[in-house]
């Protein structure tokens, strides 16, 4: 994947001579002053962002400062781009938050040599980052970057007044599985799932994560709850179409799931914990309504509404 630098410097010279530098390394966008760049940083997220300092409307500093209070941009790194010299105004780049600096007049090695630096240094913590989110078995998201992520998005749909949803899933019966066909099919058996639900899952900002043990959770963004009903009986078909064994479950002769539901626009007091509390709650009424199927929970009342018919 290309990365992206963002430069932000209210001198078009300067933004045509670092464009010209770095064309090679990444892809380059510009801002000509700081309410502009930082727009754009929260919506293309950049790799690297190359700051002025000496900007009229509101200087790199300022700029700098509310990069580092955004949850959103403030693992973005910035470089600064300054005329001044000396230790004084290296110490001050650096304490404002920048993890370096680049000194005017512009050299082009130089300039192309730190970039160069910094990009396989984001490119690195990317990968590490990735790799300490994943689920080692199934290669979901784990239950760390699904809480993180809900958190936000729960965030961001109070904010839009959008409905969001959430499906929890857990495998049927799973224990006699294991304890039948032994552990390393269970592990098999729960990739198929993982991959089948991945497979149910593609809208843009669908999230899929191991959850724990035979557990699984879904993030449903802008999902009301008629599309999240039909979501939840969607996957226990395809699940139960996947025709995997399981002839010691009650529920029948192939592996089956079943699934807790809840959609709802967060209000004040929704928070991420509130609404897997309603989801989990309507995943015990699935399981003792006879599992293989899916459940709605009422997130205004605490209580949950059980659908008409098994998936």
């Amino acid at each position: 994947m290309e990365s992206t630098i963002l430069i932000i410097d209210d001198h078009a010279e300067t933004i045509r001579l670092l464009s010209a530098m770095l064309r090679d390394q990444a892809r380059v966008l510009f801002a000509t002053n700081g309410l502009a760049g930082l727009e754009i940083a929260r919506a293309e997220r950049p790799q690297l962002i190359l700051l002025d300092v000496e900007m009229k409307s509101m200087d790199g500093f300022a700029v700098c400062s509310r990069i580092m209070a955004d949850p959103d941009l403030r693992h973005c790194p910035v470089m600064f781009v300054t005329a001044s010299a000396g230790i004084d105004s290296e110490v001050a780049c650096l304490d404002a938050g920048a993890v370096d600096f680049i000194s005017k007049p512009l050299n082009g090695a130089v300039v192309q040599a730190r970039v160069r630096t910094h990009l396989r240094l984001q490119a690195a913590l990317a990968s590490l980052d990735t790799l300490a989110s994943r689920d080692g078995l199934t290669g979901l998201h784990n239950r760390r970057a699904f809480d993180a992520q809900f958190a936000q998005e729960v965030a961001r749909h109070r904010r839009q007044r959008a409905p969001l949803g959430v499906a929890l899933v857990d495998v049927d019966h799973f224990k006699q599985y294991n304890d039948r066909y032994g552990h390393q099919m269970g592990d098999e058996c729960l990739r198929s799932v993982a991959h089948a639900l991945a497979q149910c899952s593609r809208r843009p900002g669908e999230v899929v994560s191991r959850y724990g043990g035979e557990e699984f959770v879904v993030l449903l963004p802008s999902t009301n709850v008629d599309a999240v009903l039909r979501f939840g009986q969607w996957i226990c078909a395809h699940i139960e179409a996947l025709q995997l064994p399981h002839d010691v479950s009650t529920v029948g002769r192939n592996v089956t799931i079943s699934v807790g539901l809840c959609s709802v626009t967060p209000g004040p007091d929704d928070t991420p914990a509130r609404l897997l509390d309603v989801a989990d709650k309507a995943l015990y009424e699935a399981k003792r309504a006879g599992r293989n199927r899916s459940t709605m929970g009422v997130a205004a009342h605490g209580t949950v509404a059980t659908l008409p018919t098994p998936c």
